[in-house]
């Protein structure tokens, strides 16, 4: 018997047919053939598992191509030693030599090769962002092209994150770059550690290794692949780091410099943002806001004391300061309050956490 009668918009709308609607057996188990949609929806579901890997390496790359033959077969000898379905994403960040021209020889050559290529170069990012887009690994881990990382550093992060956490930051502490480099990025790795609260030595170092979950609803864009590992610890994730082998830059150039120190501060406040006021903008504006305001109420009584003294007013500055921090105090307050009513409106009905686990 049939569990429902098939209405008659059913045939009309071609979307069911007789064999659509499934019969109970004696057992009370479901048989008879699916509908088209179930079909698709469970031959989808059986290629996602067929086309899952354990291990996905992403790495973006601009202007390597002398490097990247070398680095696929270091990484090549590397990961068929550990026994692990792999694959490895190569993100062509709008390069102008000939790196693309060799990951297509690469990809022709290695099936477990996979090769994006953008128009034009959106930074590194948005390569990342792409690169963890196609990974079907249940373990990512990103690298520099420049061969400065090791792939014999691999293994460690695997082993890291079976230890328990969900994401491993890797920790270049013998640095093999100019002074320059070393001292903006040890003050930049200071200064962030202190703001976003997170003790981990080297935010910037490219090479570390996630659990496909971390990286599920991760968006990164500007520079914000700097401060990942802040991002994934504001959402309850565990994070670890460990000490890797940092090599000569042997052939090009660097893409970073004291313009990216720059951008990549102004960024550290996006995160700061995002990771403590995003869902309470009024703690942050308010603050600021009830600090100006009375900056300019206390003068503006000091100054009425004096007008009560006897003493004009109408001629100092000072009248105007207190007036002008009253009035920006206010309006900065009542940015907060907008932003609150903002979040209220589009976080209406939703839980604002993050369950790990139910048991039942």
């Amino acid at each position: 018997r049939y569990n429902r009668k098939p209405k008659d918009e059913d045939y009309l709308s071609g979307s069911a047919t007789r064999s659509t609607f499934r019969c109970w057996n004696p057992g009370g188990l479901w048989e008879g053939p699916t509908t088209v949609k179930e079909k698709n929806r469970a031959s989808l579901e059986k290629t996602v598992d067929e086309n899952e890997r354990e291990l996905s390496i992403v790495i973006p790359v601009c202007d390597e191509e002398k490097n990247l033959t070398l680095l696929h077969s270091q990484l090549k000898s590397i990961l068929e030693t550990l026994g692990r379905s792999y694959e490895v994403i190569f993100v062509d960040d709008g390069s102008y030599d000939n790196s693309f021209s060799i990951l297509e020889k690469l990809h022709h050559e290695d099936s477990k090769v996979k090769v994006i290529q953008f128009r034009k170069n959106f930074g590194k990012a948005a390569a990342l962002s792409a690169g963890f887009t196609q990974a079907r690994g249940k373990i990512i881990v990103t690298m520099d092209a420049d061969l400065q990382d090791d792939p014999r550093e691999i293994p460690n992060f695997i082993q890291k994150l079976d230890e328990g956490y969900d994401l491993v930051s890797g920790w270049r502490s013998t640095r093999q770059d100019p002074f320059s480099k070393i001292f903006f990025s040890r003050l930049f790795n200071y200064l962030t550690a202190i703001l976003t609260g997170l003790r981990i030595h080297d935010f910037n170092c490219g090479f570390k290794s996630y659990r496909k979950e971390v990286i599920k609803d991760l968006s990164l864009y500007g520079e914000l692949h700097r401060y990942v590992p802040a991002l994934t610890h504001w959402q309850g994730f565990k994070i670890s780091e460990i000490k890797v082998k940092h090599r000569p830059r042997a052939h090009g150039r660097s893409k970073y410099g004291v313009k990216r120190l720059f951008s990549g501060l102004t960024d550290l406040l996006t995160v700061m943002f995002l990771t403590k006021y995003m869902k309470k903008p009024l703690h942050l504006f308010g603050g600021i806001g009830f600090f100006f305001f009375l900056a300019g109420f206390i003068i503006s009584v000091y100054l009425a004391i004096l007008w009560f003294q006897g003493q004009g007013i109408g001629g100092r500055p000072l009248l105007l300061l207190g007036v002008l921090l009253m009035l920006v105090g206010f309006q900065i307050i009542s940015t907060g309050l907008i932003g609150e009513m903002i979040v209220n409106v589009r976080h209406k009905g939703e839980a604002g956490y993050i369950i790990k686990k139910i048991l039942k």
